[in-house]
């Protein structure tokens, strides 16, 4: 069953990736309960009562609905967000995912003063478009909607980069996503079918319904854990 899926479906179900699922253990339990895991980022989030919240709203009961949805870890409703910087995160004390210029120990709500501080006055590059290319069991991947918002995306990340002080490894290849839900377990093989039938008619209804993605403008966020991302300051 497993050969005929999208090679992007295959890590995640359990005969062609056994390994755990990264975040098991310090971001939620094997239960689904969602850990303590502080940090910051800059986010939007999607705009509340939007035609297109609803569509993606919608997508994510249809996921829900699927026999093996328990094995996977669901965030509420309200924390649905495109991540456009990553920031800082307790479990990721080192380089280069850290400024080189803090001491590695400097405490969480620490950092996230120390942010604000550094992006009063900060200088966006303007509003941007994305749209969906892809659904898949953790959510939707996004991208710029126009060669022109993809281009508007990176100069946002290689402008925040600078007040945040490092790059992310994959900061020219990041995937723009939004998540729905975290893997308590890799999907079983038998179900690789009926789960990549749903994402093609998934895809297919937000093509119609929601060919763009209405989002809020990018806000510094800080969080305790991955339901609730507070904006403490919209950037740029």
């Amino acid at each position: 069953m497993l050969d005929t899926i999208r090679p992007s479906l295959a890590g995640f179900f359990e005969g062609t990736n056994p390994t755990p699922p990264t975040h098991l253990g310090t971001r939620y339990d094997a239960s689904g309960n969602f850990l303590l895991e502080p940090g910051n980022t800059v986010v939007s989030h999607l705009v509340k009562g939007s035609p297109s919240e609803a569509a993606v709203i919608e997508v994510r009961e249809r996921m829900l609905a699927m026999p093996d949805a328990d094995r996977l870890a669901f965030t509420p409703t309200s924390s649905l967000h495109m991540t456009l910087f990553q920031g800082i995160i307790e479990y990721r004390r080192r380089l280069p995912y850290w400024p080189s210029d803090v001491p590695l120990d400097t405490g969480i709500d620490d950092m996230t003063r120390l942010y604000l501080e550094r992006l009063q006055g900060f200088e966006g590059h303007g509003p941007f478009k994305v749209k969906i290319v892809e659904v898949v069991p953790t959510g939707l991947t996004v991208a710029g909607a126009t060669a022109e918002d993809s281009q508007i995306l990176k100069a946002w990340r290689d402008a925040l980069s600078v007040p945040f002080g490092y790059s992310h490894p994959d900061h020219e290849t990041y995937a723009f996503h939004i998540t729905f839900a975290y893997q308590i377990r890799r999907l079983a093989d038998e179900q690789a079918a009926a789960w990549q039938d749903l994402f093609d008619d998934c895809l297919s209804f937000l093509e119609r319904e929601a060919p763009m993605i209405e989002l809020r403008p990018p806000a510094f966020c800080s969080f305790s854990d991955m339901k609730h991302f507070e904006e403490l300051l919209v950037v740029g």
